[in-house]
């Protein structure tokens, strides 16, 4: 059986984007980037939320034009070939997304993870998060916390999530500032 994996970027006041939407605090430094590395290795398939979405297929597919970065440059050439999937109940078909699930996708993605093959990598997003979440189909929360404070912003997870106690597996400090912790469920 295959699981899923949530890796997340957090400010530490609990934010995945700052007040306007900005996501240009989180930095991906050696030792963070070896760590994403690794997930995506483990993974058969990436899976995101419409809005994470747009900003993935706004950039890695040309990420080798605009940024001479060596995270974005060991980065997309993986995500290019890696299938996605993408839940959206308003996107109808995208070049880059082998799949899009409209309709019930916490039904759809228990499907997938019963079928044989790699993990699933889900890619932040807190809506998407928060429904698998609820429907207890997350296996791994892999959650880096930048030492920022964003003061607001769209939370970690959204408001109504329901208490879910997690067993810490691992923690370790990356690029001298950034802890990332992996948390399993019980």
């Amino acid at each position: 059986m295959r699981k899923i994996l949530f890796w997340v970027h957090t400010s530490i006041d609990g934010h995945i984007e700052g007040p306007g939407g900005e996501f240009d605090w989180a930095m991906m430094g050696e030792e963070l980037s070896a760590y994403s590395n690794e997930l995506c290795a483990r993974a058969g398939a990436f899976l995101y939320g419409r809005g994470v979405w747009e900003i993935m297929v706004g950039y890695w597919p040309n990420a080798e034009a605009l940024s001479d970065d060596p995270h974005d440059l060991t980065f997309a050439p993986v995500w290019r070939k890696t299938p996605k999937i993408v839940v959206s109940t308003t996107l109808e078909h995208d070049e880059w997304a082998a799949e899009v699930i409209r309709t019930d996708p916490a039904e759809r993605i228990a499907e997938l993870k019963r079928q044989p093959g790699a993990d699933i990598l889900l890619m932040g997003g807190a809506g998407l998060a928060g429904t698998l979440t609820r429907h207890g189909l997350i296996d791994e929360y892999h959650i880096a916390v930048h030492p920022v404070v964003l003061g607001g912003g769209r939370p970690l997870f959204p408001n109504g999530t329901d208490r879910l106690g997690l067993r810490l597996v691992e923690s370790r400090v990356c690029d001298k500032g950034v802890v990332v912790t992996r948390y399993d469920r019980p």
